[in-house]
């Protein structure tokens, strides 16, 4: 199940999602001191973080929906679900983080546009990203979580 191309794509996008994170959160941290103005390239950076965000949201909701973990939903069995660990995860907590994740990403952007003060740019750009990283970091299913959880850190290698 694991080594479908969609499950290898969203494998390697968490890599593209954490590098633009990174980058975005370093080049908005530069900024918080209000001595340098907000340029198109700090603005650039945070939207390729956005855009891999949605692209990893689709390709998640993709897994999601083939994989039948929406059906715990209709299924009555909530009370069993969030009883057993490895189901829970899958079924709410990693997209539910994910979810508030990308909300905040999408924040941060935002506020990058409009008539504020630079500072005022960096200052939401960094707070956003920076909860959003501590988020997806918290929600990843990385290979050092317990069994069913850990995927690989590459597709192909085992977890």
């Amino acid at each position: 199940m694991e080594n479908s191309l969609l499950g290898s794509l969203h494998n390697i996008m968490r890599w593209v999602v954490l590098l633009f994170g990174i980058l975005t959160l370093i080049k908005s941290f530069s900024g918080l001191g209000g001595k340098r103005e907000f340029a198109p390239a700090d603005k650039r950076i945070a939207l390729f973080f956005q855009i891999s965000v949605d692209i990893q949201l689709l390709l998640g909701l993709g897994l999601y929906f083939m994989r039948g973990y929406y059906k715990a939903f209709s299924s009555g069995n909530m009370g069993g679900i969030m009883k057993d660990d490895v189901s829970r995860f899958w079924t709410i907590e990693h997209i539910v983080g994910m979810l508030i994740a990308i909300i905040l990403v999408h924040v941060g952007y935002k506020g990058t546009k409009g008539s504020r003060t630079s500072k005022a740019k960096f200052s939401r750009l960094f707070w956003c990203c920076l909860l959003a990283l501590i988020i997806m970091l918290v929600t990843i299913p990385w290979p050092f979580r317990q069994l069913g959880i850990g995927r690989p850190w590459l597709p192909g290698m085992s977890a």
